[in-house]
């Protein structure tokens, strides 16, 4: 192969080109992050019993639905909450290699299984079974100036108008809502009138649901009819309630005398909100929360982009006194922290490029090493394609390591071919062809050690291996780019760049030189009685494997627990559409319960909006 790369640089040029260019299109194809996707798929599945207590809905729904759900492959745990309000919540969480479609596939089926268990209450609001596939990127208020638009003007404006623009947003899971959003008519029935008539809030329901309908009526006239009758008159009928006043006259009960008791004679029909039990502010004023999920394979700053652009857009037709604010937007950090690795990688290949050039001395050989550098790293975004991996903080870690290691397999190669062609006087070609005959095993060698050492690091389980994987396996994609380029690239470069003269070195090149020979003849001095003494050397060796165990056995390493210590863990539920403040609200009120404690230290982790 290196003889058939030598005669064909060419086509050795080319393969580099290819790699460059495979990478330079994944780039932009491939996801921008901060971390990787380590969070375990979750599944959660909702249903409301209205009016029930939470006793009841724990016992005819949640229990259901999670014996049903049990079975499901890769679930990891499953936990559930059952509240006064008549709402269950299922929370499924799974193994991290499950896919999360077909995860959220089995669950739905599970559920549809059960559905038959439910109340007919359930079965009529139905259950939803949701994947929660993002995480929160951007946090948007929705604001107005104007006093007579308050936050369920705002939340059903925003409901209308913005959500779903948003969702359609290349890369965006979900928008959604926190505080009042939509409006709603409310019933309120005097229990003692109700009473009075002798009626119930069931016989409320059962009026609604039998005039609250639409009605298909048909048409006057239509065939088959008498031969006289020339006309077909369509017919339309009132068809679902809209205004409080046809609610209030929503008839309950006529009596044998012909008497009517009406909606509005046990209560009070109002248009208000749909939910009471959230509120959301913004330096104090009523305002709505617009939060947006991204996808786990989603551009976050593209996502970024396209939601404040569609923002920007529809801004232009908001109601007079209404704007939005940018509560927070997680691609600020994100960016910042990739401008910065991406700073130091731009640091770490000019130091690379001086450090061969301080020891090769020739621009020439330092010129061939430098090529390889930008090939290795620019085409390991296309193996990161390849591999489902993001740009974040830990895949670009790794080029910046990588800068510095893909240099090594090229300076090997070009210092034993340069010692062929400048010290004997060589002819480039000859000189290559022979020099890499002694080498190609040293070079592969060399490769497969540093794979060895990161490779393994991917498949460690957990979330642990999950968030070094993409670290590790990058470098592996680094290296091997280096070792094809050591292979192919750089001997063809290098019978074509080398010259037989050797460079001419100035001063300071005298004084670099007597310092490398120096170290060099040391070595060469020293080397020969450590392999005469090569027990002793090995016994140290040993010794201090034995200490670097013992070490990471007595020193402590985070929060490890004791033989003599206690751990108990609390777990703060809060409802979906919570106040941003309300888990840190939550953690502090925990802290100070456990303050009369002093024995007890507590480490606590806030998930979400904190």
């Amino acid at each position: 192969m290196i003889q058939f790369f030598l005669r064909h640089p060419i086509f050795a040029s080319v393969c580099s080109i290819v790699i460059v260019l495979a990478g330079a299109v994944a780039i932009p194809a491939l996801p921008v992050a901060q971390f990787p996707q380590v969070a375990p798929p979750v599944v959660t599945v909702s249903a409301t019993y209205t009016g029930a207590s939470a006793q009841t809905v724990e016992a005819s729904v949640t229990t259901p639905l999670e014996e049903a759900i049990n079975g499901v492959a890769g679930l990891r745990y499953i936990s559930s909450t059952s509240t006064n309000q008549g709402v269950s919540t299922i929370t499924c969480t799974f193994d991290l290699e499950r896919n999360l479609d077909l995860a959220s596939t089995d669950v739905q089926t599970a559920v549809n299984n059960t559905t038959g268990l439910l109340p007919a209450a359930v079965r009529n609001t139905g259950v939803s079974v949701s994947k929660n596939s993002g995480q929160f990127l951007i946090g948007i208020a929705l604001t107005s100036d104007d006093p007579n638009v308050d936050a369920l003007a705002l939340g059903n404006y925003a409901t209308l108008n913005i959500v779903d623009p948003l969702k359609r947003i290349k890369g965006v899971n979900d928008a959604r809502l926190f505080g009042v959003s939509k409006y709603a008519m409310r019933l309120w029935l005097d229990p003692k009138k109700l009473a009075d008539y002798g009626l119930s809030a069931d016989d409320v329901v059962a009026a609604l649901q039998e005039q609250n309908v639409d009605v298909a009526s048909g048409a006057i006239g239509s065939p088959p009819v008498p031969q006289d009758q020339p006309y077909q008159i369509s017919t339309a009928t009132i068809g679902r309630l809209t205004t409080p006043e046809q609610f209030q006259n929503l008839i309950l009960r006529v009596a044998p005398n012909n008497s009517i008791v009406r909606l509005a004679d046990v209560g009070r029909v109002e248009l208000g909100a749909q939910d009471y039990s959230t509120d959301f502010r913004l330096s104090g004023k009523e305002a709505i929360g617009i939060a947006i999920l991204i996808l786990p394979d989603a551009n976050a700053t593209d996502v970024s982009r396209g939601v404040f652009g569609e923002m920007d857009e529809l801004q232009k037709h908001f109601p007079a006194g209404v704007h939005y604010s940018v509560g927070f937007d997680g691609t600020t950090f994100v960016t910042d922290s990739i401008k910065e690795v991406i700073k130091t990688l731009g640091i770490a290949i000019v130091l690379v490029v001086i450090v061969i050039f301080l020891f090769l001395q020739d621009w020439r050989t330092t010129l061939i090493p430098a090529v390889t550098i930008p090939v290795s790293l620019v085409g390991t975004f296309a193996l990161m394609k390849v591999l489902g991996f993001s740009i974040n903080t830990l895949t670009l870690f790794g080029l910046t390591l990588a800068t510095g290691l893909v240099v090594d397999d090229a300076i090997v190669v070009i210092e034993n071919i340069a010692r062929y062609v400048q010290e004997k006087r060589m002819d480039p070609f000859e000189g290559a062809s022979i020099a890499m005959r002694e080498i190609v095993g040293a070079v592969i060698a060399s490769s497969i050690v540093l794979l060895a050492v990161f490779v393994p690091v991917a498949f460690f389980p957990g979330t642990t291996g999950q968030l070094y994987k993409q670290f590790a396996l990058t470098i592996g994609c680094t290296i091997t780019i280096s070792l094809f380029n050591a292979l192919t690239l750089t001997p063809t470069l290098s019978a074509l760049l080398l010259r037989p003269e050797e460079p001419r070195h100035g001063r300071f090149f005298e004084i670099v030189n007597r310092v490398i020979y120096g170290t060099r003849a040391w070595y060469g001095a020293v080397l020969p009685q450590l392999i005469a003494g090569r027990r002793f050397v090995v016994a140290l060796f040993v010794v201090g494997l034995i200490a670097t165990v013992f070490a990471y056995r007595a020193i402590p390493t985070g929060f490890l627990p004791d033989e003599d210590q206690g751990y108990f863990f609390v777990t703060v539920q809060l409802p979906e559409g919570s106040p941003l403040n309300q888990p840190l609200a939550a953690t502090k009120k925990i802290e100070g319960i456990l303050g009369a404690f002093p024995e007890v230290k507590t480490l606590y982790e806030i998930n979400g909006f904190s």
